[in-house]
Order: structure tokens, then sequence, then C-alpha cells
């Protein structure tokens, strides 16, 4: 069948009709949905630069790709914007938080009950637990032993303060040396000091020692002001340089409550013979002396200077031990020589009831006092003796 196509007149063009519409053309066949979905789409490629007319795409080479990249960027915005998760809603208030809260441990309890509990320290605890995991052991910080040895320029210096190092090198710390040395400081005592690897303090005593008796009383006191000045808290010995000394009595000096003593084995000026000087004990207690004394003058206490240790607190704190002296506890150097040991206990006790002997039973001699230092020997600058023999041996 033959399709019948009539063209309006131009004139009827802007006319209206009946229904009430109007437009500009007229096909058989067509809808409104069709018509309008050609209407986007030829605005579409309008706006992409898509056209068939050759001398638009001329004039404007830019404008397709610049719309293209317009389009895929709206687009891509877009779907940035779009939530695809589930946001969870956060307070003000723990927005910004700075608070430091205590981490938590869960701990299964049992298969159907599960808590969470907050870790908390409480208290530091030293405690060891043993290999069993049942015991457990306590640390109990050890007692402060103060040794204080005067010592002077001689010849056996070194070796003297080497030994005495050596020694105390083997105590268990804490160990405090106070090394005191007369007038000035020496740059060989220092040197040896700084080696040793034992804790230590050199001090100077500024008092004029015009004897050589009266040498150590001041260098002893200078080192109990020290002790008092600084409140240093321990059981303080006076170990001379030239002594010899076993590790057990360091060990033992620990023991010591208030004020300790036991014998000494020394020998005698003519070095025939030795002499013991110290406590008699039965137990812990002192009950006696031993004593070669044959003086009509006879002291009150016998002991050696490096015989009897006690605590420092006595120096700083005498109200701790009720002494009912109000002037600071020092060695007196107006006294006859071979007296000092006895004035100065004096001043720290009473009687032998304040007194604790060490080892139990004063049983046992811990160290020795020898007098061997050589007096004729004279003292080579820096400890070292420049000039060596020069022995020639010919060689046949």
């Amino acid at each position: 069948m033959a399709s019948i196509r009539r063209t309006l007149s131009p004139m009827y063009h802007d006319r209206a009709h009946e229904n009430g519409g109007a437009h500009k053309g007229f096909t058989i066949g067509g809808s409104s949905s069709k018509h309008n979905s050609s209407q986007f789409l030829s605005y579409l490629t309008k706006l992409l630069g898509v056209t068939s007319d050759p001398k638009s795409s001329r004039r404007g080479p830019w404008r397709r790709p610049f719309y293209q990249f317009l389009v895929f960027f709206l687009l891509g915005f877009v779907l940035g914007l779009t939530p695809f998760g589930k946001m969870e809603d956060v307070n003000g208030s723990d927005r910004f938080s700075f608070e430091i809260k205590q981490p938590y441990v869960e701990e299964r309890l049992d298969n159907n009950n599960k808590k969470r509990e907050e870790v908390a320290v409480d208290a530091v605890s030293f405690v060891a637990e043993t290999e069993t995991g049942n015991k457990e052991i306590s640390f109990v910080p050890r007692k402060l032993i103060i040794v204080v040895t005067p010592t002077y320029n001689r010849a056996m210096q070194a070796y003297y303060l080497n030994r005495i190092a050596q020694t105390l090198r083997l105590v268990d710390s804490p160990v405090l040396w106070i090394v005191v040395e007369g007038n000035a400081a020496s740059f060989e005592t220092s040197e040896i000091l700084r080696k040793t690897g034992v804790m230590y303090r050199h001090l100077v005593c500024k008092r004029n020692m015009t004897s050589i008796k009266d040498r150590g009383v001041h260098q002893r006191n200078t080192a109990l002001e020290h002790i008092e000045l600084h409140k240093l808290d321990g059981i303080v010995y006076f170990a001379d340089d030239d002594n010899i000394y076993s590790l057990e009595l360091f060990q033992s000096l620990r023991q010591i409550s208030r004020f300790g003593t036991w014998p000494v084995a020394m020998l005698a000026p003519s070095k025939n013979k030795a002499i013991l000087e110290g406590p008699v004990c039965n137990g812990s207690q002192v009950i006696g002396w031993h004593t070669n004394e044959k003086s009509k003058r006879l002291r009150r206490f016998h002991v050696d200077m490096s015989g009897f240790a006690f605590n420092s607190t006595i120096l700083w704190d005498p109200k701790r031990w009720r002494r009912p002296f109000t002037h600071p506890t020092r060695q007196l150097d107006t006294v006859k020589e071979g007296f000092q040991e006895t004035t100065f206990i004096e001043q720290v006790v009473a009687d032998e009831s304040e007194m604790e002997g060490v080892p139990p039973a004063c049983s046992r001699i811990l160290n020795w006092h020898l007098h061997l230092d050589a007096r004729d020997v004279p003292y080579p600058q820096g400890w070292a003796i420049q000039k060596n023999l020069q022995a020639l041996i010919t060689m046949k």
C-alpha cells in the first residue's frame, strides 16, 4: 500500500491544533517520548562536539575533548560524594580527646563468659622468683662500707694502695673508699685511684702537720668531717694502707649495728714475735681484752686502729644513739701516742656492753699489722726509677 505524505502549507505552521498542542513538524507514526529523547541526544551530541557539519568541526577542534573532560570530571565528583559504606557517628567530645587510657587485657574465665578487666600497676616489688615458682626471695639492700685510708708520699705507697685496692674490688658493693692525702693531692695517687675500679673520694687534709705521729690523726678527722657533712650512712672503718686485710673482714662489717671490734695480729717492733691485741669474746659479747702492755698507765680499750668499726650515724645523728657528748666525734692529737684509739672509742660507746665481737667468739684473725714500711728508701719521682743499673755481661 502506498504511503501518502503531505506537507503543510506555510500559512498553517503557526496555527494551534484542536488538542491545544503546537509543533513545527509532523511525522506519521511518531510519539512525544521518542521526540524528547531525540532532542536530548541531539543536545548531548552538540555538547560533546559531535556534529556532522564539517565546518563547525574545523572552527572548534578543542571543544570536543574539553567537554568530554568536563562531563567525566563531574561524573567522578558526584560518584566520590556518594556514600558506599556505613559510617559510625563519633561524639564531638571524643573527636579531639588526648587522654591516655589504661590498656585492657582480655582474660578468658570460661568458655561461655568473657570479661575485660583493666590492668593497673599498684606498686613495684623487688622480688625474685625461684626455679620452683613457690618461694619468693626479697632483696634487702646491703649496708654501705666506708673505708678511710690516710696515705702520704713514700717509696712503697703505690704498692700499698694497689694491694688494698685489689682487696676492695672483691668486696660486695656498695663500698666507698675515702683516701686522704696531706697538703695536696698527688698525680700518682689520683692515677692509681682511677684505675682501681672502686668507688672512691680523694680528699686533702689542709691542717698543718708538724710531726709524723699527728699525720694520720688529722687525715682521719678530715674524712670524719666529710662523712658528717654529707651524712653518709654506712659502717666506717679505718684501714691504713700498710696493713693486710682478709676479704672475710669486710664482709663481716655489715653485721655491725653500732660498734664492732675484733683481734688484730701485729708484728713486734723488734720483728721477732707476733702480738695479739683486741677483745676476748663470749659469742658476740666482749668480756675482756688481749694486751701485752707493761706501762703503768693502761688504756681503757686495748684495740688497734684497724681493729674496730662503727655506724656512721653516730657522727651526724647523736640523738639516735643517746650520746651525751655535744661536740663532734674526732680523734685527739693532744693525747699521748698510742692513746688515740681508746680516746676515740670512749666518745662512741660507754662500755663493752655496747660493743659487738666480730666474728662471733672472736676466734679468727682477720687482719694483720706488720710494720714493714721501709723508711730509708728514697721516694722516686712518679714511683719509677729512671736510672737503672747498667750491668754489662761479656759473652764468651
